[in-house]
């Protein structure tokens, strides 16, 4: 009995280091294919980009040839549609915005950007879909120190006959917080209230005449914005104002 007693204490030892033998080996088996880049913001800039397009439907982002997002764009969409931008490497970088669909009568366009260590940038289009027009510019990035956020204002409306400047109206401040404003342009930032829901209107510029209204309009603390007028000037049904997040 004394003999079988240590045998089967021999054999359970044995078993438990076989298994930790077997772990170890499994553990040690593992590859990290894909080396983890710990230092993003110096090699890449961060780019979002906004489709102001009339009339666009299915709008993919290609840089050096390779697609960006997954799901389509439509006029009024922004990618990414969740975070604040995609990583591109830093350098001169071909950038291409299409609609893949074989009958498309969207032109397609293709552009250089350089870009620069840790920087921010959102690329527009606008016009229409047989004329698409894009501009590039830096996202200048600064965190208030105090519970504001910050937000421009750009002008991408398109209409075939003469556009009018327009004011950005807020029924909060009761009076403009943009003024004279032309058609392409892209404002700098400016402090606002957070946790304040406002009602914003875009106006001809030095009137009361109404274009667009965005209502509900509540930034978060720290956080940047730009508010865009978009889609046919010419029809009232047709003129946006929205906003999207930058960072």
């Amino acid at each position: 009995m004394y003999m079988k007693v240590n045998l089967k204490h021999i054999l359970g030892i044995g078993s438990v280091f076989f298994a930790g033998l077997l772990l170890s080996s499994c553990e040690k088996s593992f590859d990290e294919k894909t080396t983890q880049d710990r230092n993003i913001g110096d090699q890449s800039g961060v780019v979002q980009v906004y489709i102001a397009t009339v009339g666009a439907a299915r709008n993919y982002v290609f840089v050096d040839g390779i697609p960006q997002n997954g799901s389509a764009l439509s006029a009024g969409s922004v990618f990414p549609s969740v975070g604040y931008g995609f990583v591109v490497p830093m350098g001169q970088r071909v950038f291409q915005v299409r609609d893949t669909l074989k009958t498309t009568t969207q032109v397609p366009i293709s552009f250089d950007n350089v870009l620069e260590y840790g920087k921010n940038y959102t690329i527009f289009t606008f016009d229409t879909i047989t004329a698409v027009k894009q501009r590039t510019v830096a996202t200048t990035i600064t965190i208030p120190e105090d519970t504001s956020c910050r937000v421009r204002f750009a002008h991408f409306a398109y209409s075939t006959a003469a556009m009018p400047n327009v004011d950005i109206y807020s029924f909060k401040r009761m009076g403009n917080i943009f003024t004279n404003v032309s058609p392409t342009s892209i404002g700098s930032y400016i402090a606002f209230p957070s946790r304040l829901s406002d009602t914003l209107q875009v106006r001809e510029a030095g009137t009361s005449t109404v274009l667009a209204q965005l209502n509900g309009f509540l930034g978060t603390d720290k956080r940047s914005y730009t508010l865009i007028y978009r889609g046919s000037h010419r029809v009232a049904a047709g003129r946006f104002l929205s906003s999207f997040v930058n960072y």
